[in-house]
């Protein structure tokens, strides 16, 4: 990371504003994903159907992210995306006070709706707010200091389980806490440019916008392959501990906070095309190994390259950026994260009946959407040149 270059853009109140508001969702998601499972089944006694109910109530909000937009004609973006990530701070710190299903659904549906709402905002304001020229590379050091955060969270999970041995009720509230002191310091910022465009308050569907809807939608399924069925993988044909998960998540995290600053660099140098192409053409690939291959260390191999990849997505934004009316970039990516989550819903059951007969089948389904990712990336370039 170029220190020199991160200083300068702190020098502008929007990024920093984003910035401290990404920490704290990421930081309030990586617990949360922590404690959950365990929580869920030592206080709750959820059985595994009542896990599924409960992450399927999880993608609700990320599906309905559309109605970002009703909010939008009342409140500031940036107000309401303070309030989504006090939302969420809140809803983690009380978990622990209420093991049930209706409990853990309930907070998880706030949590969630917070989170979810939050990401609409944040991406909303980075493309209204950065020029596109520098929107990469601005992007991707929001992405690296998440993974630095990721990383600091499971550490700080670990110290106090293991040294101070926590409960559950004192492991939420520290993190929700850690949220809700970030969200108020937040709500006292000013962030606000008055000179750029307003923007539209109406749900919007515009022809025009076709790839930027296609290549989301699509990348949702492929974040369904990859979130539910490569981990999945290594647990259920190879036996990894959470031990052994957890150690690969915080390898992946320390890859990426060095990696991601480069990938927007590419983007800026080549393009969007070349690098959704490199994506989507190495995932046909991994995914059929993922398929095939009986090596554990393989698999592992093939997870972090996935990881690296899967950070790719955020060019499909900076695409939509060069192409669209500025005043059409709220309701756009409000929109476009509701059409990200219809895969969240229809992936997952698919995928899972697949497994049933041939766990091999959810990867070679993956790489068929890869293969579709592919060919409508090379419309890209065409796309930019009419815009």
């Amino acid at each position: 990371m170029q220190w020199e270059q991160f200083k300068s853009f702190a020098r502008q109140p929007m990024f920093v504003f984003l910035l401290v508001l990404t920490i704290a969702s990421t930081t309030g998601l990586q617990g949360w994903r922590t404690l959950l499972n365990n929580f869920a089944v030592e206080q709750g006694g959820l059985s595994g159907g009542d896990i599924g109910i409960v992450q399927s109530v999880r993608e609700i909000p990320g599906f309905l992210a559309l109605f970002a937009i009703i909010f939008f004609r009342y409140f500031q973006e940036h107000r309401f995306g303070v309030f989504t990530v006090f939302l969420m701070g809140i809803s983690i710190a009380i978990t622990g006070f209420f093991p049930s299903v209706m409990g853990i659904t309930i907070t998880t549906l706030l949590m969630s709706t917070g989170f979810h709402y939050y990401e609409t905002v944040n991406q909303s304001l980075s493309l209204q707010y950065f020029e596109k020229s520098k929107t990469p590379l601005i992007l991707s050091y929001h992405r690296s200091f998440a993974a630095l955060t990721a990383i600091a969270t499971g550490l700080l999970i670990w110290m106090l389980t293991s040294i101070f041995a926590l409960d559950y009720i004192v492991l939420f509230a520290v993190i929700g806490v850690i949220v809700i002191a970030l969200s108020v310091w937040a709500f006292f910022q000013n962030p606000v440019d008055h000179t750029l465009v307003p923007q539209h308050n109406k749900f919007l569907l515009k022809k025009r916008y076709w790839l930027y809807y296609t290549l989301t939608f699509l990348s949702g399924a492929r974040r369904q392959i990859f979130i539910a069925f490569a981990v999945f993988l290594l647990v259920d044909r190879f036996n990894f501990s959470i031990e052994n998960i957890t150690l690969l998540f915080v390898g992946n995290n320390i890859i990426n906070f060095y990696i991601l600053p480069y990938i927007g660099k590419f983007i800026i140098r080549y393009g969007e095309q070349k690098l959704l192409t490199l994506e989507y053409f190495s995932l046909i690939f991994i995914f059929l190994a993922y398929a095939f291959s009986t090596s554990a260390i393989v698999v592992i191999i093939l997870y972090i390259f996935d990881h690296i990849l899967f950070n790719f997505s955020f060019a499909i934004r900076t695409f939509f950026q060069k192409i669209a009316d500025p005043r059409d970039i709220a309701p756009s990516m409000a929109m476009g994260f509701t059409i990200n989550h219809i895969s969240a819903v229809i992936i997952p059951f698919i995928g899972g009946r697949l497994w049933e007969y041939n766990y091999q089948l959810p990867f070679i389904f993956g790489a068929l959407l890869a293969l579709a990712s592919l060919i409508f990336v090379q419309f890209i370039n065409r796309e930019l040149k009419s815009a």
